[in-house]
């Protein structure tokens, strides 16, 4: 087990990462001891989009599969998970049952979509172009379902103005008690799947499963030849990262009781290719700490003005793009190793990260 969380595909695995990730979890969990409610529920709000972040990083930047449907699949779940809530009721822990619901209609739709594409052989740019294609068709069908017609069963789609009024995550407590998950619950759900889902992660892409989707990446021809359906693989690496984007629309739904074509359409579907990218697509520890940082800078600006914000994302990519490659939080990491190496005389034997010919990684 501890192989597989330290192995070759993820940066850190000596005490130089483990304990200040120890001490930056430590601090984590008792942020909402020193904050207000407004703040800690609006750290939640941040921390739901990690997992959709977290998604993608595993399909582009270990699978070698630039998608564009995040926000797709963020959609089908975080509506699945609302006419399930408003149907079921809301109470009595029905609600996470839907959110397994929803997660597995995520996960079917992933399923069907990659294997048309996949057992089609469309990769490369044609790929992003198929998924960015029915992001946009499902944000414009959601978009004119405003009138009465559009329901499902007591659930109104409400068209541009969104769905809402589902019953947030909740379970009953002995005693005909009912815990409901907002504010500092829904922060503490939200930081322990954030860890789960990130250490099994890490346990995923150090197993073999990991490295034949790495093989696959750098060179399909070459995994195909040594006995691997490499379409299988793919088709499973593009399920499990679409079904962390429903994960996120699930919480999503559930932290502000509303969902709405917005966060589904195109300047949405942009936003985790910039923060994947910003923060190193490489590697999942990468993406963790520097979507989150990006998420925070985004918000704070978007307080005092959205469309600056908006160019900010804009010129994030730009510069990752022209200056920094391979993500500028493990450019940092590398930065800090080459210092470290230098004073001490001595080369440091952490994984490296160098960027190759169309922006890949090569791992040493």
């Amino acid at each position: 087990m501890f192989q597989l969380i330290n192995g070759p595909q993820t940066l850190g695995s000596t005490r130089v990462f483990w304990l200040p990730f120890l001490a930056v979890l430590a601090a984590v969990l008792l942020y909402p001891l020193v904050a207000d409610a407004y703040d800690v529920g609006n750290m939640a709000y941040l921390l739901t989009w990690v997992f959709m972040a977290m998604g993608l990083c595993l399909v582009w930047g270990y699978g070698g599969m630039l998608s564009f449907g995040q926000t797709l699949f963020f959609g089908i779940a975080g509506y699945g998970y609302g006419v399930l809530a408003i149907n079921l009721g809301g109470e009595a822990g029905t609600t996470f049952l839907a959110l397994l619901v929803a997660l597995l209609l995520s996960a079917l739709a992933a399923a069907v979509l990659g294997y048309f594409m996949i057992w089609g052989r469309v990769g490369g740019v044609f790929f992003g172009i198929v998924t960015l294609s029915a992001t946009l068709v499902l944000a414009f069908f959601l978009g004119q379902t405003a009138g009465p017609e559009w329901h499902i069963g007591s659930a109104r789609l409400n068209g541009f103005n969104g769905m809402k009024d589902m019953a947030p995550l909740n379970l009953p407590l002995p005693g005909g008690e009912t815990l409901y998950f907002d504010g500092i619950p829904l922060y503490y759900l939200v930081v322990g799947l954030i860890v789960v889902v990130y250490i099994g992660l890490r346990m995923l892409l150090n197993s073999r499963f990991g490295n034949v989707i790495v093989a696959v990446r750098e060179d399909p021809q070459r995994a195909e030849l040594l006995g691997y359906d490499v379409r299988k693989y793919q088709l499973a690496t593009f399920v499990i990262g679409s079904a962390l984007a429903g994960l996120s629309g699930v919480l999503y739904t559930s932290w502000g009781q509303f969902i709405t074509p917005a966060s589904i359409g195109l300047p949405a579907a942009a936003m985790p290719i910039v923060w994947v990218a910003f923060s190193g697509r490489g590697d999942i520890t990468a993406t963790l700490v520097g979507s989150f940082l990006v998420l925070w800078a985004f918000q704070t600006i978007t307080v005092y003005s959205q469309q600056a914000a908006l160019l900010l994302m804009g010129a994030m990519l730009l510069c990752t793009v022209m200056v920094a490659p391979q993500g500028f939080v493990i450019g940092v990491v590398q930065a800090v190793r080459r210092v470290f190496a230098r004073r001490g005389g001595g080369v440091v034997k952490e994984r490296a990260v160098q960027p190759v010919a169309e922006g890949q990684e090569v791992r040493a």
